[in-house]
Parts: structure tokens; sequence; C-alpha cells
């Protein structure tokens, strides 16, 4: 698919050493423009990148001054696009477990279904830790229930999602700033009437002579979304009727 200016790649970044350049060296083989939005990091994994942008137009790095989770960078870098005239934006992490290699797809799915996000459904390699692969099923389930179904995996973040709805979304919502931000902004937009279509792609996790880095921590990441959970299912109580009935006319 040949590139389509309204459409970018958005990689949020936080202390994602080595692994950052080289993602954004696929990202960028596979797409123009690509965005890196650095989130307060503190390991210099950004000096690379942005010698890179300086020679390189489809490419450019946003800064933020000290870490603010995910969602935030997301959010930052969803409200530039939106000034610049972009439509939609994939996003896909900064530590080499994406696909860059589906950015076409996925972009191309986007294209025939702007008004949807392409979800990605991680393909797992034997490499997958199984307390990760295992433990996403409890939030899967959860995402399942307060979507009626219309959402396969709740945390992956290889998506595209349409700018303006996403941004809407995010603006009326103090939540989804950290890590609790892929499944509730699938979820949320779900709510609002975007529909899904889920595409499944590989994901790998790298091990640290890899390069691989990972800022998950157990305890502190599922205490949030034990929380998110909880407040999306309260909300989606008053909106049963409407989630029933949108989903019903999707499936036709």
């Amino acid at each position: 698919m040949t590139p389509d200016p309204h459409r970018l790649v958005l990689i949020p970044s936080f202390n994602a050493g080595q692994r950052l350049a080289e993602t954004v060296r696929e990202a960028r083989a596979a797409w123009a423009p690509v965005w890196v939005v650095v989130d307060g990091s503190t390991d210099g994994s950004e000096a690379p990148v942005e010698a890179m942008a300086a020679a390189d137009p489809g490419l450019r790095v946003l800064r933020l001054p000290r870490n603010g989770g995910k969602g935030a960078a997301v959010l930052h870098g969803l409200r530039e696009a939106a000034k610049e005239g972009f439509t939609h934006a994939l996003t896909m992490d900064s530590d080499g477990q994406h696909p860059a290699g589906h950015i076409a797809a996925f972009m191309e799915a986007s294209a025939g279904r702007p008004e949807a996000m392409i979800l990605g459904v991680p393909v797992f390699g034997a490499e997958a830790p199984a307390i990760r692969v295992k433990g996403r099923r409890v939030s899967n389930a959860w995402t399942r229930l307060e979507t009626l179904g219309a959402v396969a995996d709740s945390l992956f973040g290889f998506r595209v999602y349409p700018v303006a709805p996403l941004l809407s979304v995010m603006e009326r919502n103090p939540w989804m700033r950290r890590f609790d931000f892929d499944p509730e902004a699938a979820v949320r937009l779900a709510w609002a009437g975007v529909p899904a279509v889920n595409l499944p792609a590989p994901v790998r996790y790298l091990a640290a002579e890899e390069g691989g880095v990972s800022h998950f921590r157990y305890g502190r990441d599922n205490a949030l979304l034990t929380f998110m959970h909880a407040r999306l299912v309260l909300g989606m109580l008053g909106r049963f009727p409407a989630l029933l009935l949108r989903r019903a006319r999707q499936r036709r």
C-alpha cells in the first residue's frame, strides 16, 4: 500500500534502550511518516532517533519533559497529529515486540474501514512468558463482556485508531494515561459506536540479551487493570441496552 498522508505511525517510548532505534528503522522502512513520542526517557535512547530524524523528513520526535505513561504519550501525539490533519494513527510499542512488517496491512484494513478501529490480536511465539499469556486472558474476558464480544484482545497495542473519536474519548476521561490505555481505549471507543476489526499479528518477547526491556510490574499493573475493569463494568450497566442493539446491527 502507498503511504497515506492522512495516516501516521505513532510510537510512544520510555527507556526502551537500543530497541527504540531498531524499531524506528523497521517502522520507517514500512511507512511514512513515523512519529516517536519520548515519554520522559532518562536512558538516552532518544539520541540516535533524533539524529535519524534530523536527516529524515518522514521521521519526527516529540519529547515530553517527564514520564506520564503510555496513554499520556499517545494523547500528546494525537493532539499534534490532529493539528496537522491526520485522521488515523497506528500505535506500536518501542521495544521491538510489535510487527513492523504488518504496518501496511493494518493501514490498508483501516483505509477499507475508516470508521473502524483495527485491533491486533496477538499470535504468540514459543518464547512468550506463560504468566503473561495466561494472565491476559482475565483482562480479555472482562473486555469481551464490556464490549459484548466486539474486542478480541484488550492489551495488544498494535492498532490503528481513528484520531478524532479517540481524542474525544480521552479528552473527556481522566483515566487511560498509563498501562490502562489500550484496554480502556478499545472499550470506550466501542461504547462510542466505533466498530472493531480484529486482525491477527505476531508478537515477540525479546530476551534481555536481545535488548528486550519490560516496564510491566505484575502487582502494580494488575491492580490498575482491576480498578479499570471495575469502573468499566459499572459504566457498562447503563449502556447495556444500547450496546446490545448496536452489536446486533453490526453483526448483520
